[in-house]
């Protein structure tokens, strides 16, 4: 699709909603929404504990309810909607090792089953892989499942090496974005620093487009959170080269290849979790001045 086709909603259609907090401050939770409800399953603690609670949002009516805990404390665990049932795969256990162990919600009987473990205990998993790390440091392999064949492609690297980044993608593009710059082979003796860099690979093309001198965010950030709404990149809060929480919050225009400010989270925040529906990208708990209950979606404005 040429780009110029592409529809890209005006900064005034994207507006913040704040839901009801939680009943409980989480970090690394695992979001899911199905059919009208936001379930928020695990997470850690304000001492750093995993937890089983879960807790559904439902989102119409914005009341929160307490679901049967997880037979399995779990933080940074990943979770997907299937046949009305919700599934929730490894994260990590009490002892911050990684779990293989999987369990199945049934909401008509309102409980837990455990299902056949995972071939390898496994944290942090997502269904939009990022590269990340490898022990201490960043990998820049770039890899795709292919569900129906069962097997992995390999794409070009990530051009540079980053921690704490962040991944969005569109039809058209996948975006990584910002995040902690390792000292690399060539600068061995230079510190970790916060990036704005944003590296764009094309999805036709099968290439990464070479930088244009306005496609770095406004403000460098890492252990933020990105999405797609109304044909825009979505980069909101994380960490900067400030002391707190950063709350500022940027999109990033494919058509004018340039970032804009969005208004500003209502809860400033880092290491929160994404969860992103058709026209809102909910933003969950996180670290604030401490962890965060809070609970907050970018909406996009319905256009008559």
């Amino acid at each position: 699709m040429p780009v110029q086709e592409m529809a890209v909603s005006p900064v005034k259609s994207l507006y913040w909603e704040q839901f009801p907090p939680m009943s409980q401050c989480r970090v690394y939770c695992t979001p899911i929404y199905h059919e009208g409800l936001l379930y928020v399953l695990g997470g850690c603690s304000e001492t750093g504990m995993p937890l089983d609670s879960v807790e559904v949002l439902d989102v119409e009516s914005q009341t929160w309810s307490q679901l049967p805990p997880l037979p399995t404390a779990r933080a940074g665990a990943a979770a997907v909607a299937l046949g009305g049932q919700v599934m929730v795969l490894g994260g990590m256990n009490q002892q911050q090792t990684p779990l293989a162990s999987v369990e199945v919600y049934h909401p008509d009987e309102g409980k837990w089953e455990p299902k056949a473990s995972l071939g390898q205990a496994s944290m942090g998993i997502t269904t939009v892989q990022k590269g990340g790390r490898q022990g201490k440091m960043p990998v820049t392999a770039l890899e795709a499942f292919d569900l129906e064949m069962k097997s992995w492609t390999r794409y070009p690297c990530i051009p540079s090496r980053r921690a704490f980044s962040c991944c969005a993608t569109n039809e058209r593009s996948l975006f990584s974005l910002g995040g902690l710059q390792q000292p690399g082979p060539h600068n061995f003796y230079s510190r970790p620093h916060f990036v704005s860099t944003m590296e764009e690979y094309d999805l036709d093309q099968g290439i990464w487009l070479k930088p244009s001198r306005t496609s770095r965010m406004r403000e460098k950030r890492a252990d933020f959170v990105a999405g797609c709404l109304g044909g825009r990149v979505i980069a909101a809060g994380g960490l900067g080269n400030e002391p707190s929480p950063l709350g500022s919050v940027e999109s990033y225009n494919p058509i004018k290849r340039r970032w804009e400010y969005v208004a500003p989270l209502p809860t400033a925040r880092c290491s929160s979790s994404a969860l992103q529906i058709t026209s809102m990208m909910f933003v969950i708990g996180g670290v604030a001045q401490g962890p965060s209950n809070a609970v907050e979606a970018l909406c996009l404005q319905e256009t008559v």
